[in-house]
């Protein structure tokens, strides 16, 4: 049996001309990157090169942020490339984690779950407007699905029963109960991905956030407006860094709501074609190291910008 979850505690070579966003550009103060598709290769690797950019970002005093819809047990794979404040938004912005601990000890800072009661009427809308739509429920202490969702996750289940009872408080151990619902992941068989994603939001309106990132017909349904922006938003808040002084990074329509809060976007070479109509500029794909690529310019540019003031000085 899972264990449950405390609740949240206070955290102790360039691009081309033709990628770049045009117009002045104030000094970035934060850097905002989506992981798969993104900042990781497609085997879930990140370059060295990459892993060089992050580092000198965050020597020069940019804050890098980690944004995914990754669950916060998913976050090893950059958890050592984490520096000072070590904090990065999961589950679409449903969590701010703490990953100091390092694997297996991540700490929740920022929760904004979905309320049951939302979760099930989510459940019972995408039933009517889809048939054939499978759940599985994603709660802190790890993920509930039906019998008929596809192995699509790098875990296996938690639980497995129909979705109105891993959501019903009076059908699961009291361990369970306690942990928060982060999001309700639902899969068609049938429906084209896009096509499901606009069946799913005209069903739910405005009740929850409905997004995806997975190439098959699989959306992510989080709290009403909780989103990667709105997370973000909050953190950069806290920290006193306005939207113009973000440059973020994605590939898949959960990024869209972040590259356009973002005073500077980028789509990755890779991108969907929805990302890349929102975001005020384009990058190379993750596989060509492309959010590295700007890292290094902007860095650059900092560089020139530096020796120019000197010389005025």
């Amino acid at each position: 049996m899972t264990s449950a979850t405390p609740r949240p505690q206070p955290p102790a070579a360039t691009a081309p001309d033709a990628f770049a966003p045009s117009g002045p550009r104030p000094r970035p103060r934060m850097i905002a990157t989506d992981l798969d598709g993104t900042l990781l290769r497609d085997d879930k690797s990140v370059s060295d090169r990459t892993v060089a950019a992050l580092a000198a970002a965050e020597e020069a005093g940019i804050e890098v942020f980690f944004v995914t819809g990754r669950p916060a047990r998913w976050m090893n794979v950059v958890s050592d490339h984490v520096h000072g404040h070590g904090l990065a938004i999961c589950g679409n912005g449903a969590a701010v984690v703490d990953l100091h601990g390092g694997p297996g000890a991540h700490r929740f800072v920022k929760l904004r779950e979905l309320e049951r009661e939302i979760a099930l009427d989510v459940v019972r809308r995408l039933r009517a407007a889809a048939p054939g739509t499978s759940f599985a429920i994603e709660r802190t202490g790890g993920l509930h699905h039906e019998e008929t969702y596809p192995p699509l996750h790098m875990e296996p289940a938690e639980s497995v029963a129909p979705a109105e009872k891993l959501l019903a408080a009076d059908s699961v151990g009291a361990a369970v109960a306690d942990q928060p619902v982060l999001k309700v992941l639902a899969h068609h068989p049938d429906l084209a991905p896009d096509e499901f994603l606009v069946v799913a939001r005209a069903a739910i309106g405005d009740r929850a956030t409905v997004t995806r990132s997975s190439p098959s017909a699989l959306l992510e349904i989080s709290g009403p407006g909780v989103s990667k922006a709105s997370t973000l938003e909050l953190c950069c808040a806290e920290r006193g860094i306005a939207p113009e002084e973000v440059v973020a990074f994605g590939d898949m329509p959960n990024d869209i709501e972040m590259l356009t809060w973002a005073g500077t976007s980028y789509a990755m070479g890779n991108a969907h074609p929805d990302v890349i109509a929102a975001a005020s500029g384009r990058t190379v794909a993750n596989n060509e190291d492309g959010v590295a690529v700007v890292i290094e310019q902007i860095l650059a540019d900092r560089r020139t910008d530096g020796t120019a003031d000197r010389r005025q000085g």
